[in-house]
């Protein structure tokens, strides 16, 4: 026979220190690298390092945790375990770290610490022969004898007494036959049931007889345990037989005066917990089959995944009347979504089931739409969940990651519900229209199963890999605007619009007051929800607080006073302040005598000038202004559109960020009065009819930093333009909405009632809206009804007719409705 070289590893190793276990010769470990001198060894040498020997570690057993980042290098065992770094896995999350799969090559002594920062490396000198082709077990069972041969026996015994039909296990009795007698007790050490203390014993045995000797009984108490286990357990069905046989391979219960003492009971055997748990769920069949199929064929590499995996996530009658006080004491108007939200349940009621549309909550930030599905869940008497969408941009966070992958933990789905503990919670997913996309996948369509009535009975996350039946879970979605949300997610859902809250003093006194009478002044806040009236709001109370202190303060000084000049002597005063007299009357939390008055001055000292002044007289005190009205995802606001003429050559200039849908519509703006201008008597500063000759057209829209885009501009346009060729003044309390052609007729927009309520904060009074939009009047308030005139048009004479005083035209009659609808 050829004589072989034995491999040889490096004489200077870096050194890699684990609390987590001892990796032994032969064996694999899976290892997190959180401290910072191993990280600084993961980063320089195995992510920096190309060549084979880069990837050759240290490996020293530690029994302080190394993440505690000590300045000192703690005392280091004596004798380590060379290893090859197979794998390497990184995350941030939690906190920056690695997870490190490692083989276990041979042992090695440490000679000297070379250095200790970043990482430690060290002189080593290598104890066990590693050779290039090691079948020739001949030696070994002549130099060992009896020995050797006693410690196949135990070994072959135990793993007969398995399952053979485990692939693990037959895997395990063809290496007894195929690997050398001397590397069998460091694998068969890390393989059965024994303590870090026993490893590390086993780990300093470097005389291969002196392992054996402290094998073998290992595998006796093994072998001893198991028979008793079996005798023990009387299993009701094949599988319990099997699941109870490959135990051994993990954990045993240990019998009483072996090598270490045992103060467990079966009780506390992590796999006898599981399968009490899988017996005693109950969890569908299919389930059940893969709770099992699990508990038999994973390794002890996993068994700390397999455990979170079956022990974590395997394992009403509704009162209209009462649902419909609840949301009307919780939110005050948003009469249509509280109808539709009261609808909706009363058909689940019905059909006792929640197979349907998903509602969808869109509008501006701070009305209250997160707060609604709080009050269902509520009136359901359910749990409630929410689930932040916003910045999502990876499938893994809906549909969970395989459980192959380090690091990996179901989905929010999934994870939601073993939070709530039930599996008919209310789960709110909030902004919607903000996940995002990214080389992770999309999880917007990861959600299209899961909003699916169709298909959400069925939703198979990743990590559990069985069916999950979602049916039972009320999806309530929250968006500001669905021009971001994928057609196809929108299609799943019924969107609800909630508006901007115009009411705010009322909604602020009845809900975020109580019993207080307060009215405030809108030129300090203009927003669609209350979240800005809010923090305006607590700005004030806690000014008054001051007051309220420094008031007693003083009135506790003054009563003092009183006191000590009704007695007439200096004795007295003395005797009567004392400490005590003194403390008790200062601690007086007595309400002052007056009610403390917030008016303007007092807002003014309270919050600084107002941010937001009535401007709109003064914009419009020349020709060539004209105000709209627009929608945003924030609510409605108001609109300036101005134009200045100059000579020129017939150019038309626009400014203020505009979008292509709002330059078209001031082309056609302009063109439709050129081709009027004789009608309506129109001329540029040379007297001709053609607007355009030898004069340019410069078209503004203030706020250029914000984007605007949009149809509904048309008529301010045309309206503006014919403001600045006929020299006359557009009403001041007119605003106006809606697309034109070029035909002249006036086409209907959205948003209406944002647009109306953005009119009334202004404090405008007459609105002109397209006389297809008239239906869209009837969800405005009826307050804000009764300070509004509306003008339905619907083509642009009528809308020139009702912005100016006393109409443009003499044949036409303004389409005023005096009604006040």
């Amino acid at each position: 026979m050829s004589s072989v070289s034995p491999i040889q590893i490096p004489s200077r190793l870096p050194l890699l220190l684990t609390h987590e276990g001892v990796l032994l010769p032969g064996s694999t470990m899976r290892t997190s690298v959180d401290s910072a001198r191993n990280l600084q060894l993961v980063r320089n040498r195995l992510l920096k390092g190309t060549s084979l020997q880069s990837t050759i570690l240290g490996v020293i057993p530690n029994t302080p945790d190394p993440a505690s980042d000590t300045q000192d290098l703690p005392p280091l065992h004596r004798i380590g375990t060379a290893a090859l770094a197979v794998q390497v896995v990184g995350s941030n999350w939690p906190k920056p770290h690695y997870t490190l799969l490692i083989t276990g090559l041979c042992r090695f002594q440490i000679v000297q610490v070379l250095k200790e920062k970043p990482y430690p490396v060290a002189e080593v000198e290598q104890l066990d022969r590693l050779e290039e082709f090691p079948n020739d077990t001949c030696k070994t069972r002549e130099e060992l004898g009896e020995l050797s041969e006693q410690f196949y026996k135990y070994a072959v015994q135990l793993v007969e007494m398995l399952d053979m039909s485990v692939p693990a296990v037959a895997k395990l009795r063809r290496l007894l036959d195929s690997l050398p007698r001397e590397a069998l007790p460091d694998i068969l050490t890390s393989i059965i049931r024994t303590s870090n203390k026993e490893k590390l014993q086993i780990l300093d045995a470097v005389s291969l007889e002196e392992r054996f000797k402290m094998t073998i009984p290992l595998l006796v108490r093994q072998i001893e345990g198991l028979k008793l286990l079996q005798k023990t357990r009387k299993p009701k069905q094949d599988d319990d037989k099997r699941v109870i046989a490959i135990r051994p391979i993990r954990r045993v219960t240990h019998i009483p005066g072996t090598l270490e003492d045992d103060d467990e009971d079966e009780d506390n055997d992590d796999i006898v917990m599981l399968e009490k748990k899988i017996r005693t769920s109950s969890m569908p069949e299919q389930a059940h089959k893969v709770c099992v199929k699990e508990i038999k064929s994973s390794f002890t590499s996993k068994f700390h995944v397999l455990k979170l995996f079956l022990l974590d996530y395997l394992t009403d009658r509704l009162d209209i009347r009462a649902a419909r006080i609840l949301l009307d004491n919780d939110h005050y108007a948003m009469e249509k979504l509280k109808k539709r939200v009261l609808e909706y349940l009363a058909v689940r009621q019905l059909k006792n089931n929640l197979k349907g549309p998903i509602l969808c909550f869109v509008g501006p930030p701070g009305v209250g739409k997160t707060s609604v599905g709080r009050s269902v869940a509520k009136t359901l008497g359910r749990e409630f969940h929410r689930i932040a969408l916003g910045g999502v941009c990876d499938q893994s966070d809906i549909r969970g990651h395989r459980r192959t992958y380090v690091g990996s933990m179901p989905g929010r789905i999934i994870n939601g519900l073993k939070t709530v503990g039930v599996n008919n919670p209310v789960f709110l997913l909030d902004e919607v229209d903000k996940l995002g996309k990214s080389l992770q996948g999309d999880p917007a369509a990861a959600l299209l199963e899961v909003l699916d009535p169709e298909q959400n009975h069925n939703f198979t996350d990743h990590y559990l890999n069985v069916a999950f039946d979602l049916s039972q879970v009320l999806f309530i979605a929250t968006a500001n605007t669905t021009a971001t949300i994928p057609a196809a997610l929108l299609d799943r859902m019924e969107i609800i619009q909630v508006p901007g809250l115009q009411e705010q003093q009322h909604t602020w006194s009845c809900h975020l007051l109580q019993k207080s009478n307060i009215f405030f002044d809108d030129r300090y806040t203009r927003e669609a929800g209350v979240r800005s009236l809010d923090r305006k709001f607590g700005a004030i109370c806690r000014a008054v607080a001051v007051k309220v202190a420094e008031g007693q303060h003083k009135e506790a000084k003054l009563d003092r006073s009183d006191a000590t000049e009704g007695e007439g002597c200096k004795e007295h005063i003395l005797e009567d302040a004392k400490p005590e007299s003194i403390s008790d009357t200062t601690d007086l939390a007595l309400p002052p005598e007056m009610p403390i008055l917030i008016d303007f001055h007092a807002l003014k000292d309270i919050l600084g000038p107002p941010m937001y002044e009535m401007e709109v007289s003064q914009r419009l005190s020349q020709p060539g202004v004209a105000i709209g009205l627009a929608w945003t995802p924030l609510g409605g606001e108001i609109m300036f559109v101005e134009a200045s003429r100059m000579d020129g050559e017939g150019q038309l200039t626009l400014t203020g960020q505009l979008g292509d849908i709002m330059k078209e519509s001031a082309h056609l703006a302009i063109s439709w009065l050129r081709s009027n201008a004789k009608k309506y008597q129109l001329t540029n500063a040379f007297g001709s009819f053609d607007l355009l000759d030898n004069t340019d057209i410069h078209l503004h829209f203030p706020a250029g930093a914000v984007m605007k885009d949009g149809p509904s501009a048309g008529v301010t346009i045309v309206t503006c333009l014919a403001s600045l060729f006929s020299g006359r003044l557009v009403r001041s309390d007119v605003a106006m909405t809606g697309e034109i052609t070029l035909r002249g007729l006036v086409l209907p927009v959205g948003g209406i009632k944002d647009k109306v309520l953005a009119a009334h904060r202004a404090g405008l009074k007459r609105i002109i809206i397209p006389r297809r939009n008239e239906k869209d009047l009837e969800g405005i308030p009826g307050n804000v009804r009764q300070d509004l005139s509306f003008v339905t048009a619907s083509c642009l004479d009528e809308v020139l007719d009702a912005a100016f005083d006393g109409g443009f035209t003499v044949k036409t009659t303004p389409g005023l409705l005096n009604s006040k609808l």
